[in-house]
């Protein structure tokens, strides 16, 4: 008896950020990974220049095959939605090349992600700040 030990991979969506200018573009970038094993869904966003795709995959091998199939640069998706981003002057996180309504990935020293503005952390710290027009009152 042969043991083969499969790899498996765990059902995940991979975002990934190459530059798309025509439809010729953004069919050859969809293309690339189509036929690839494990890929459920593939999804191309050409104007945020965002490729999203779906199945048991491993990230790194999908961010290789785009790349040596399209000759274009490739990078894992750097940009998280901008409500993720705790305070709206967070040094080093703005891009100009972001999507609208994203900024880029930051992490603070300690290498954990920026908090959700809308967490409870955040409104606690904030409700009782003199820029809030809302602030309570009575202290």
């Amino acid at each position: 008896m042969i043991n083969c030990k499969k790899k498996s991979y765990s059902f995940q969506t991979v975002e990934i950020k190459v530059k798309m200018d025509c439809e010729g573009c953004e069919r050859k970038v969809k293309k690339s990974v189509e036929g690839m094993k494990g890929v459920t869904q593939v999804h191309v966003d050409r104007k945020a220049s965002k490729l999203t795709v779906v199945g048991y995959v491993n990230p790194a091998k999908v961010v290789a095959r785009v790349a040596h199939r399209t000759g274009k640069k490739v990078e894992l998706w750097p940009y998280v939605p901008y409500d993720v981003v705790a305070h709206p002057y967070a040094q080093g996180v703005y891009d100009r090349k972001a999507p609208a309504g994203y900024v880029r990935n930051a992490q603070d020293s300690q290498g954990t992600y920026l908090a959700r503005a809308s967490s409870t952390e955040v409104r606690y710290t904030t409700a009782f700040s003199d820029e809030n027009a809302n602030a309570c009152t009575v202290m």
